[in-house]
C-alpha cells in the first residue's frame, strides 16, 4: 500500500510543480472547487474546512490572490462579509492537476481488467467502511459554505 501511495504522491507533486503550486495552495483551490458554482466561500469556512489557523489562511490567501488563482470580494448581500472565489487561472490550475492525477491513477490501474477494477473497488470499499464503523470517518464531512 505504501508503495502505491508513494507513486501517487510523486505524481501529485510533479503535477503541482508543473503548475508552480505548493500542496497547501492546491488544497485551498480544491476546497473552493468542492463548494460548487460559483466556487466561493468565506475565509472562516475555508479555515475550518482546511483545519488551518485563520491567520495562516490569511497569508496563504494573500499569496494565491497575488498569483491570480483567487479573488477576494465583499459579499453583495452583506458588505461586511468577505468571499474568496476561484479565478479562471485557479480553475485551470485545479483542472490540470486533477487531469494529471487521474492519468496517474489510470497508469496505476492499467494492468487490471474492468472486472478486476470493479472487484478491487468493492474490496477497498469494504475496508474503508469497516474502519469507519469502528472510528471517525476517514474524510470528515464539511458543511457547505
Amino acid at each position: 500500500m505504501q508503495t502505491l501511495v508513494g507513486f501517487l504522491r510523486q505524481r501529485r507533486e510533479a503535477a503541482l510543480k508543473a503548475r508552480h503550486l505548493k500542496g497547501w495552495e492546491y488544497d485551498i483551490l480544491w476546497r473552493l472547487r468542492s463548494t460548487g458554482p460559483p466556487y466561493q466561500a468565506t475565509p472562516t469556512w475555508l479555515a475550518r474546512a482546511l483545519n488551518t489557523h485563520p491567520a495562516t489562511l490569511t497569508s496563504r490567501l494573500d499569496r494565491l490572490e497575488r498569483s491570480g488563482h483567487l479573488a477576494r470580494t465583499h459579499d453583495p448581500s452583506d458588505r461586511r462579509r468577505l468571499l474568496v472565489a476561484l479565478t479562471e487561472k485557479g480553475h485551470a490550475a485545479w483542472e490540470g492537476t486533477i487531469e494529471d492525477q487521474a492519468a496517474a491513477e489510470h497508469t496505476l490501474l492499467a494492468p487490471l481488467t474492468a472486472d478486476e477494477r470493479e472487484h478491487l473497488s468493492g474490496l477497498l470499499r469494504k475496508v474503508v467502511t469497516t474502519i469507519e464503523a469502528t472510528g471517525p470517518p476517514l474524510m470528515p464531512p464539511v458543511e457547505r459554505p
